[in-house]
């Protein structure tokens, strides 16, 4: 996790979150696995429901920054995501947030030819970096190796669209 100043931005009430959650971290590389999933016509399908159209056929890892790190986990939490392996600060400060505001979108998942898609939960949101602002879903896997990582989707290749390259700071509106 990185830390950011991006806490001086969002000022929290106790035990509520903003009328907009903003998510910020570091772009990061992926395994470069994810088009594997996002390519399949079944996810694709549902991904019209969030996007409005489909998905480019990747995802945008962001490191989350340790400030928002929190507001990460009770998304996760709310989308039915164990998270123990989060440190216990973050999942008390998370358990006080409240989430109710944010839609959950399901992502089902689904068998084909004997190997399982897991589903997932996605949020719609707003990425920004600099002066621009794309529309996009935070992902979040039923199953994922990542407890710090947001995988965003979006109908762009975010990446180019954006300019991005790892290590940039962005921002994810909800």
């Amino acid at each position: 996790m990185k830390s950011s100043n991006s806490d001086e931005r969002m000022l929290i009430k106790e035990g509520h979150c903003p009328v907009h959650m903003e998510l910020s971290g570091t772009v990061s590389s992926g395994l470069g696995r994810a088009h594997v999933f996002m390519a399949q016509p079944h996810y694709q399908d549902q991904f019209r429901t969030v996007l409005g159209n489909t998905a480019w056929p990747g995802t945008l890892n962001i490191q989350i920054d340790d400030a928002l790190f929190s507001h990460y986990i009770a998304l996760r939490q709310k989308a039915g995501i164990d998270t123990l392996d989060a440190p216990e600060e973050a999942r008390a400060h998370a358990k006080t947030l409240d989430v109710d505001a944010y839609d959950r979108i399901r992502i089902r998942g689904f068998l084909r030819d004997g190997v399982s898609f897991g589903g997932a939960s996605a949020f719609k949101g707003v990425i920004h970096h600099g002066e621009q602002s794309v529309e996009c879903a935070v992902l979040i896997p039923d199953l994922t190796r990542h407890v710090d990582v947001v995988e965003v989707i979006s109908t762009a290749f975010l990446r180019e669209h954006l300019q991005l390259s790892d290590g940039d700071h962005i921002t994810i509106s909800l």
